[in-house]
């Protein structure tokens, strides 16, 4: 796997990325933590999927790190933040409280943590 994601072929990585995202394996995490940093936004966004499908605590310092970023693509963040609420640990529901409570955050954002919140509140 990890001589799969180094490759230069951004298809076959993104491949691998949803492979390891619908795996259940809690070793995929590290790998899709990583990912998350990548240059392409896709790569991004498929590694943001996986862990969203994992829903391990050890990915909340990443995803906060995507939703937080305000220069990262609408899509990926909201994906971020779909991810965090899936998640459903303390530091993630804070974090997006804390991104929901912020007056400089995009409106757009705020809103779909909000429906996010009451999704998950409601339940």
């Amino acid at each position: 796997i990890e001589n799969t994601m180094n490759r230069t072929n951004r298809e076959m990585r993104i491949r691998a990325i949803a492979a390891l995202g619908t795996s259940g394996d809690p070793r995929a995490v590290r790998s899709l933590i990583d990912c998350c940093q990548d240059t392409s936004p896709e790569v991004r966004l498929r590694a943001i999927e996986g862990l969203q499908n994992l829903r391990s605590g050890r990915s909340v310092e990443a995803l906060v790190g995507r939703i937080t970023d305000r220069k990262e693509l609408p899509e990926i963040r909201q994906r971020a933040a779909a991810a965090l609420a899936a998640t459903r640990c303390f530091s993630s529901m804070e974090a997006l409280q804390n991104r929901c409570d912020d007056p400089g955050e995009d409106t757009a954002l705020r809103t779909f943590i909000r429906q996010e919140l009451d999704r998950l509140y409601s339940r």
